[in-house]
């Protein structure tokens, strides 16, 4: 996708409100999203009303609405994360947001809201956080975005991993956190799987709960229907070198379907991660 100097983006947040301890830090985001002179217009459902809440559900699913009904509006971030953005799913209207596709980006408890994207409309979203402009690797992480999204480079895109197992996928990948991936599982939001990469990843979490995530996944069939698996960064398990590690875990319940697995550090909740398209058509 490409932006140009002067659009409105849409600045949203579909999940936990911000804490006000926060504002300094979005306010500094909103400045550089203006050095790269585009227009940053923020929902009025971003930081605490009460409790984990920016607003109701009717109220941050109407915000998101807005901005795709919203001529003016060329892309929309959103900056939230945590738990709740799926409670907002009713209240999107799919149709109208396929009439007027526009990219969104967000990450972590967004994979919900990117995936029923994808599922309901057939359009790609991007699993990406707009705060990394602000984090440890701000500088790195401004070039890649002004590059990719005003010079149609790869920066923000091209990233680098292996293979656990097989040498080779290809497919539409879907998926994101694995623990809010699975908020999708027996709704009519969730996607195939047939024929796709999963992409999965986590901020939190120790070995029980991964085994439980992914012991559902397979329980569900999802590892008989995809063409492969693709690994991001598990923050807490790979930092706190728990054993056994996920790749082995995966592996492990993966069990005989001879699947290919791949694994990228370039992916997740890490201040240096990368772009992941949802929805779109890769070969690794």
């Amino acid at each position: 996708m490409l932006l140009r100097q002067g659009d409105k983006v849409g600045i949203v947040g579909c999940s936990n409100a911000l804490s006000m301890s926060n504002k300094t830090n979005i306010d500094e985001l909103l400045r550089i999203v203006e050095k790269f002179r585009l227009i940053p217009i923020c929902s009025d459902f971003l930081y605490e009303k009460y409790s984990v809440f920016s607003g109701d559900a009717l109220d941050r699913g109407k915000a998101l609405m807005d901005f795709y009904l919203d001529p003016q509006i060329k892309a929309i971030f959103d900056i939230s994360g945590g738990d709740i953005a799926n409670e907002i799913l009713p209240y999107l209207d799919f149709q109208v947001i396929k009439k007027h596709y526009k990219p969104f980006f967000g990450y972590s408890d967004l994979t919900t809201i990117i995936n029923s994207l994808y599922s309901q409309t057939g359009y790609h979203s991007y699993l990406y956080q707009l705060r990394n402009l602000v984090y440890d690797e701000r500088e790195e992480q401004q070039e890649r975005f002004v590059h990719s999204l005003f010079h149609n480079s790869n920066e923000l895109y091209d990233i680098n991993y292996t293979f656990l197992q097989g040498e080779g996928m290809k497919g539409i990948v879907v998926g994101g956190n694995i623990r809010c991936f699975l908020k999708l599982a027996g709704t009519p939001y969730m996607p195939d799987f047939r024929n796709k990469i999963l992409f999965l990843e986590s901020l939190g979490g120790d070995v029980g709960l991964m085994t439980t995530y992914l012991n559902q996944y397979k329980q569900m069939g999802v590892f008989q229907k995809i063409n492969g698996i693709l690994l991001g960064t598990f923050t807490k398990m790979e930092k706190e070198k728990l054993r056994p590690t996920i790749e082995e875990l995966v592996i492990n319940i993966v069990g005989d379907v001879k699947l290919p697995i791949g694994k990228t550090e370039e992916i997740g909740h890490g201040v240096n991660s990368k772009c992941l398209v949802i929805g779109k058509q890769y070969i690794f």
